[in-house]
């Protein structure tokens, strides 16, 4: 018999829902376990600031005394006004190849949603974008990455099963790094620069950037964002949480900011040596040792880069902003022996994007899925 038990948001609670997908995939050579103290503070309401616009339940499922799956409940009342439905969602979901686990989680959330007056659930997603999102239906054998949900293949059919279809679908590539910028994004660069008075900015001090750029990054990414699929809006109390988070981790040389000719942000391109052998290593504890695996893959040899973000302000979208990225950014990826490149997930309908990639040498090496259901 299955027994399901809603979490209080305790630490102690929060770090064994958390623990469980560790567990869970252990041994996996594909998986990337989080950090247990981010998503601890994910998953803590006085801790996210999404919280001011989000509500959130915790289920975890056991058998005989044993956890054998969890989920959780979200709802984005942002997102539900700006669409105007009644949409929760469900994510952070893992569970045993047991179709009655997955049956009673599910149940479990779809019961609280509609005692919250929702009538449709999707997912996986997470309080907001910058939360891992879409259940993985191609790529089981291909090593994840820090920003990306890894799940065992079985986790599909458990959804369909259950009245759960597509509701989206998020596809990623794997890119060669070239020896040297293509010509076109060259040629494409420099006329980009000439005729919008675009510039190039590099920091060299994360205060600095912090101070003259950290809140305008984000507002960028909130414009560039804005009309993606179920994309919440980060408020100003979230952007100071970010800037916070993210900032003091970031390569600077891996930072590329572009302004007008009023120094006004426009583009911005982000990446990161891949911390996916890291956080292995790690098992997503920092302490006592995990932080030497996680220097040494900040600071080490690593062969992989993660294209983690790349937003350009709807004004200079489609007008070549993305090869002044790229002529940028690139040396950096040959200086630092970076022979492929990971995206992040782009929506499939999403050509547009899919194109920066067209001089590349690509492979579309994963694809994600959002399902959804009327409840």
């Amino acid at each position: 018999m299955i027994e399901i038990r809603e979490l209080e948001p305790s630490k102690k609670n929060l770090r064994a829902f958390t623990r469980f997908q560790i567990d869970l995939y252990d041994g996996n050579p594909y998986y990337v376990p989080p950090m247990i103290y981010d998503d601890i503070r994910t998953l803590s309401p006085d801790a996210n600031p999404a919280s001011e616009f989000c509500e959130q339940v915790l289920f975890m499922a056991f058998r005989d005394g044993k956890a054998v799956g969890r989920v959780a409940g979200i709802i984005n009342r942002q997102v539900n006004e700006k669409s105007h439905e009644k949409t929760a969602r469900f994510g952070f979901i893992d569970f045993v190849d047991d179709h009655e686990v997955s049956a009673e989680l599910m149940k479990a959330v779809e019961k609280w949603a509609r005692l919250k007056g929702m009538n449709r659930l999707i997912g996986p997603l997470g309080f907001t974008d910058l939360d891992h999102e879409g259940m993985l239906v191609e790529g089981f054998d291909e090593l994840s990455t820090m920003a990306t949900i890894y799940n065992y293949p079985y986790y599909p059919s458990h959804l369909e099963k259950l009245g759960y279809k597509k509701e989206s679908d998020w596809v990623e590539f794997l890119m060669e790094v070239p020896d040297t910028v293509p010509e076109r994004y060259n040629r494409i660069a420099d006329i980009v620069k000439s005729k919008f008075g675009l510039k190039v900015i590099k920091y060299k001090s994360r205060k600095r950037i912090k101070k003259e750029y950290g809140h305008a990054l984000f507002h960028l990414i909130n414009e560039a964002y804005r009309d993606l699929y179920q994309y919440s809006q980060l408020t100003e109390r979230q952007i100071e949480y970010y800037i916070d988070l993210y900032l003091d981790l970031l390569n600077l040389d891996l930072l590329t900011l572009v302004t007008d000719r009023n120094g006004r942000l426009v583009g911005v391109g982000i990446s990161m040596p891949s911390m996916s052998r890291a956080l292995q290593k790690s098992k997503g504890r920092l302490f006592p040792f995990g932080w030497i695996h996680l220097l040494r893959g900040l600071k080490g040899k690593n062969d992989r880069v993660d294209l983690l973000l790349v937003a350009v302000h709807p004004e200079y979208q489609n007008k070549g902003v993305n090869a002044l990225l790229f002529q940028d950014l690139i040396p950096y990826y040959v200086a630092n022996g970076y022979r492929y490149a990971e995206s992040n997930p782009e929506m499939e309908t999403n050509s547009k994007v899919h194109t920066q990639w067209e001089y590349f040498n690509t492979r579309q090496h994963r694809r994600r899925r959002s399902f959804s259901k009327k409840i």
